[in-house]
């Protein structure tokens, strides 16, 4: 009996030994990271995975030329003319309105409804601050939007990726970055600790998170306008290096993107990757030809690196370059991700109709605003203005913006010939 026991004992430990690692294998899998081999990324179970999507600029980093704005065409310009418009507590209410409806479940759905797979988020550093940003001071929401967008995603069968495309400092030197004209974060000890911290809290975050495809470090670093560009360009390296190592010591297992200097098109500066096996590349580029001769730098810098590249911004052209341009980055397995998804009048995969009297809001934001007497020369009248910005946030919604159909199709995503658009 005893004997007896002890085999049962002994069976069911056998057994619960095996379910375990069976549970360890399962949780593994799906844990869900996408790797990389050679010059490509690979899915959990094995299979190549193409980068194929667009990017959610404008939503968390405001940029001008998307409003319908020239001039006032950084973040911090945008804010500042909202407040000169209607006030504080109005511009309070609008931005948190429009983080709330400019991007939805909705069009994450419809994204992916397109053959779409992946999605890049550019985010502001200061949605991880308690400085003033969207109209929030203290208590910024960078985490919690950034969780609503992975359940989204998660549900919809998409990969993220994370961009802070504005550093802390300035990593451009131009609107882009929403900095003071230079990219200070390459000379500033403060800055560059605030952005390795930043991300570190971000990995520590999303170290579990499958969704996540990677961390897109600093988007477009050193503009080409400065005669320091080339002592800029040799801090990258030492940059990069010191931010990986923070997000590794919190996660290991998420790719980690990097770009080259002058608008992510220069890659000489770029001369370590060995050291880490989950690093892979990502170009930008608008207009030039769409042939592979205009692009063999990059092809070449890629293969000599023996990693993935990826275009992370393309666009703003004419319909056939970018069906032409598509063709030749699947030719040569670089994956793209059209830049934006969504602003006012298109170019984009869905349009933003400018409303009734918007107007009157980019000819304040075009307006001289540099005395109080020009601020209230230029200002409309507030009841009309307040209408405006109401009537604009409407617009922003999915349901109201228009579907570029021939846009998408441009973009040779793997079902848009089948992908019913007009049922959207």
């Amino acid at each position: 009996m005893v004997r007896s026991a002890r085999l049962l004992l002994s069976l069911c430990l056998l057994l619960c030994a095996v379910g375990c690692d069976r549970q360890h294998e399962t949780e593994k899998l799906m844990r869900g990271f996408i790797s990389v081999s050679g010059e490509d990324l690979i899915t959990p179970d094995g299979e190549k995975f193409f980068i194929q999507g667009t990017s959610l600029g404008n939503w968390l980093n405001p940029e001008g030329y998307m409003f319908g704005f020239e001039k006032t065409n950084a973040p911090w310009m945008i804010e500042r003319m909202i407040s000169q418009l209607v006030g504080p507590d109005e511009a309070k209410r609008f931005w948190r309105d429009f983080k709330d409806q400019y991007i939805t479940r909705e069009d994450i759905d419809f994204i992916a409804s397109t053959g779409a797979n992946t999605i890049r988020l550019p985010f502001h550093y200061k949605l991880f601050t308690d400085e003033d940003y969207m109209g929030l001071t203290g208590e910024q929401d960078g985490f919690a939007r950034i969780d609503s967008l992975v359940s989204w995603c998660r549900d919809a069968g998409l990969y993220l990726i994370l961009d802070m495309h504005d550093c802390p400092g300035g990593q451009t030197g131009d609107n882009i970055d929403d900095s003071d004209g230079y990219p200070w974060l390459f000379e500033s000890e403060v800055s560059q600790a605030l952005f390795c911290d930043i991300w570190q809290k971000i990995a520590r975050r999303y170290a579990n998170e499958p969704v996540v495809l990677g961390y897109e470090l600093m988007n477009e670093p050193i503009a080409p306008y400065f005669d320091s560009m080339e002592d800029l360009n040799a801090k990258l390296m030492p940059l990069y290096k010191r931010v990986i190592a923070a997000i590794r010591e919190v996660d290991e297992d998420h790719i980690i993107i990097l770009g080259g200097s002058q608008w992510n098109g220069n890659f000489e500066p770029i001369t370590e990757w060995d050291f880490d096996d989950r690093l892979i590349f990502t170009c930008h580029r608008y207009g030039g030809s769409p042939e592979q001769e205009a692009f063999q730098y990059l092809i070449d810098f890629r293969d000599r690196a023996e990693r993935p590249m990826f275009m992370g911004e393309t666009g703003h052209n004419t319909l056939e370059w970018q069906s032409q341009l598509v063709s030749m980055m699947r030719a040569n397995n670089i994956g793209y991700l059209f830049w934006p998804y969504k602003k006012v009048d298109g170019s984009s995969m869905v349009a933003v109709t400018r409303p009734e009297g918007w107007q009157s809001i980019i000819d304040f934001a075009e307006a001289p605003r540099t005395t109080y007497h020009e601020i209230r020369t230029a200002r409309p009248d507030q009841v009309e203005s307040l209408r405006a910005l109401e009537s604009f946030l409407e617009s922003i919604r999915f349901a109201n913006c228009k579907v570029q159909e021939d846009y998408i199709r441009s973009l040779h995503f793997t079902n848009y010939e089948t992908y019913n658009l007009n049922n959207n």
